[in-house]
């Protein structure tokens, strides 16, 4: 993990949580990527008001902004869920190291019915497949998990690449339409493409729906190692969120339970 440069004090880190609007905003984009007019729907606010405050957490680098692939005039916000981390672990450190510290889990996974993700984009050759290795790795089989496209072309051989790179093994990988898996039910939809944001069906059971707002870096032109960091860069991104929608999973499995 990259260190993360620390520029608030937790009072001032708390201080600007603390405020009604702006936790609002963190909660919404805690569950994915939406534009500002989402963001005023949701919270019933103005845009404009909004606005304000997502200036308020971009300036302590809580929030990202990423221009939509769909359509050049919107923009995605996101969180920086790796400084938010650190901000919030380093303040609570601040007050008493106990409250940094994890309790042990004691869920038997092997008694639970497994949780089912779908990841989509459109071509179902880089992000999505990337997404859908990641989490089977990283969940060690606790996770059923699949990805599909709306246009399916065929797997990239970068996304092979820099996922072998770190023990990943996606050589087996197939392009896959969605309508393979109209149907079928899910827990989890999950989006990492705008195009097929704006397109994606509906699946039976009102699974939850997340949208990751990822640029495609197999669209990126330049010379190969141009190409390559792309997708290291990506897979990396992909890492990061992958690995927080896991402990959201394990969180909203213990709940129903």
């Amino acid at each position: 993990m990259i260190p993360v440069a620390v520029t608030a004090t937790p009072v001032e880190f708390l201080g600007l949580l603390a405020h009604g609007l702006r936790w609002q905003l963190l909660a919404a984009l805690a569950h994915g990527d939406h534009r500002v007019q989402d963001l005023a729907d949701l919270v019933g606010k103005p845009m404009n008001l909004v606005s304000y405050h997502l200036g308020r957490l971009r300036g302590m680098k809580l929030v990202r902004e990423r221009r939509s692939d769909a359509d050049g005039r919107d923009v995605y916000y996101s969180l920086d869920l790796d400084r938010l981390q650190h901000l919030y672990r380093r303040a609570g450190d601040a007050l008493h190291p106990a409250l940094c510290m994890a309790e042990p889990s004691s869920e038997d996974w092997s008694l639970r019915r497994p949780t089912r993700v779908l990841f989509l984009c459109t071509e179902n050759s880089a992000r999505s497949q990337m997404a859908e290795g990641i989490l089977r790795h990283i969940s060690s089989g606790r996770v059923e998990v699949a990805s599909a496209g709306s246009h399916p072309t065929s797997v990239h051989p970068l996304a092979v690449q820099v996922l072998a790179e770190q023990g990943i093994d996606i050589s087996r990988h197939r392009s896959k339409s969605l309508e393979e898996f109209r149907g079928e039910s899910f827990d989890y939809i999950i989006t990492v493409c705008d195009r097929i944001k704006e397109t994606c069906p509906t699946f039976p059971g009102d699974p939850e729906r997340i949208h990751w707002s990822f640029a495609d870096p197999a669209a990126v032109e330049g010379s190969e190692q141009a190409r390559y960091w792309a997708f290291k860069v990506t897979a990396k991104e992909l890492m990061t969120m992958v690995r927080y929608l896991l402990i959201m999973i394990e969180r909203d499995v213990s709940r129903r339970e």
